[in-house]
């Protein structure tokens, strides 16, 4: 009864049930990847989660870091949080970077990194995330002796924020993964 109940509560929304306001929105992403991902038309029940997400994760692809590194960011949030919907999706967006496949299966299983200075950035995200951005110096200073800079810092926790966002409106509107990821679940 209750799985009955939520599919009710998150509608799949297409551009013409969408309220009004999340319309553009989704029409911006509809002519981006050719067709409505699940989490975007479930998102739209909330004009403004939705335009948030948006707007963050453009600025989140704007900073410094490196594609690579900012997928990085990205899938070990997607890992940690178990948002399935994230780590179809940016494993094929690592693919399509050309990221090597062992490092995609170490991002996904959670295990050491075969790049060292992506290592450094994956140990950081999850020390920022297990320490809710109170990294102490050491951990800093050798993330930064890795040859991140402060300003990649803080954006590692642009990262974490814009992600943690999606992945928790994932989970919660429990939506599918699509078709078109199917083979990176």
């Amino acid at each position: 009864m209750l799985a009955h109940l939520e599919e009710k509560l998150f509608v799949d929304h297409t551009l013409e049930t969408a309220p009004e306001a999340a319309r553009r929105s989704l029409k911006a992403t509809v002519d981006q990847l050719g067709y409505l991902p699940a989490p975007m038309a479930r998102l739209a029940a909330s004009p403004q989660l939705l335009d948030g997400f948006l707007k963050l994760t453009a600025m989140f692809e704007a900073t410094t870091l490196e594609p690579l590194a900012r997928e990085t960011v990205v899938m070990t949030v997607a890992v940690r949080n178990g948002c399935h919907i994230c780590i179809a999706m940016h494993t094929a967006m690592l693919g399509g970077i050309g990221a090597d496949a062992e490092l995609v299966a170490a991002l996904r299983e959670q295990r050491p990194l075969p790049d060292e200075k992506l290592e450094a950035l994956r140990l950081f995200t999850v020390a920022v995330l297990e320490t809710a951005g109170g990294v102490d110096d050491v951990v800093l200073k050798e993330f930064l002796d890795h040859g991140y800079t402060t300003q990649n810092a803080l954006e590692v926790v642009l990262g974490i924020g814009t992600y943690t966002l999606s992945t928790f409106a994932n989970r919660m509107t429990k939506a599918p993964v699509d078709y078109q990821l199917a083979a990176f679940a």
